[in-house]
């Protein structure tokens, strides 16, 4: 639906969720405002980049060495990042109860920073790291710690960040990083994420699965949709017809089903949505017998 002005596309998509129970799934463009770079926008795709494949992660020495030299840089401008416009937004109409849960297709944990506190992390995060062999958890804090002293004479240049929450590095510095094991087993050390070629566990796709059931509207924001992690929770909604609303820049896998799409920035947006949607629901008329 076409519609005359952004203010009247706000209006449109906000009666769509208002009285509604709402689940919100979100992508890399609701965090790039926070400066967390992504695969798909514009200005990713002038400069491709391959997304590390999970795959080859796990059997390659030489892989890992170069992940981890990488994200010991990116690490620590990754961990600074705050909470944009868009995260404060949707952890705001959770505390006023319109929106229920959060799906996150990222990695960032921002979402739980701006305070949502119903949040489903599809593809894991990056604050953790875990043990191939043993299945330990390790803080990525800590670890980081660890790999300064593995790597003493190491110098964090100026490196811009990558999507991965690392940094792009020459193979010479590569070469000479340090890599760390598990404390204790001493097994291969993995960050706790989802990267491309592996699968979401089935516990957190059917819980996943579970909050859209229990939805009466879809808010998918930041998002193209392109992979199928994110897609299908789309494709549920649709089969059960509850209402779907999207904010994004750019097409949208399954936009055909929405209700309504917003073509702008999600930070603006979703901040305008929540002001109109929680003000309405503050001064919506209490039921009678409530204290």
């Amino acid at each position: 639906m076409v519609l005359e002005s952004e203010e009247a596309a706000l209006a449109f998509a906000a009666r769509h969720l208002q009285g509604r129970r709402v689940v919100t799934l979100t992508g890399a463009g609701v965090s790039t405002e926070s400066g967390i770079p992504d695969y798909r926008s514009p200005e990713a795709l002038a400069k491709p980049r391959r997304p590390l494949q999970g795959p080859e992660f796990v059997r390659s020495a030489a892989l890992r060495r170069r992940y981890w030299a990488r994200s010991m840089v990116g690490w620590e401008r990754f961990r600074l990042a705050r909470p944009g416009l868009a995260h404060v937004a949707i952890a705001r109409m959770e505390t006023h109860g319109i929106v229920v849960s959060v799906i996150t297709q990222n990695v960032d944990r921002l979402h739980r920073a701006a305070g949502s506190r119903s949040v489903i992390e599809l593809h894991g995060a990056l604050a953790e790291v875990v043990c191939l062999d043993c299945d330990g958890l390790e803080d990525r804090d800590a670890l980081q710690r660890r790999m300064r002293a593995l790597n003493p004479e190491w110098l964090d240049g100026p490196s811009a960040m990558a999507p991965d929450g690392d940094s792009d590095l020459p193979d010479e510095m590569v070469e000479r990083f340090h890599v760390p094991e598990c404390s204790p087993c001493g097994g291969v050390l993995k960050p706790r994420v989802v990267f491309f070629g592996h699968n979401v566990a089935r516990p957190i796709v059917d819980e996943a699965f579970a909050r859209v059931d229990e939805a009466e509207a879809l808010l998918v924001a930041g998002t193209s949709l392109a992979v199928f992690s994110g897609y299908r929770f789309l494709r549920r909604a649709a089969e059960r017809k509850i209402p779907i609303v999207i904010v994004n820049r750019g097409a949208v896998r399954g936009e055909e089903h929405a209700a309504a799409k917003i073509e702008a920035s999600t930070g603006e947006t979703l901040a305008s949505l929540a002001r109109t949607l929680c003000h309405e629901h503050a001064c919506a008329p209490r039921d009678a017998n409530t204290d």
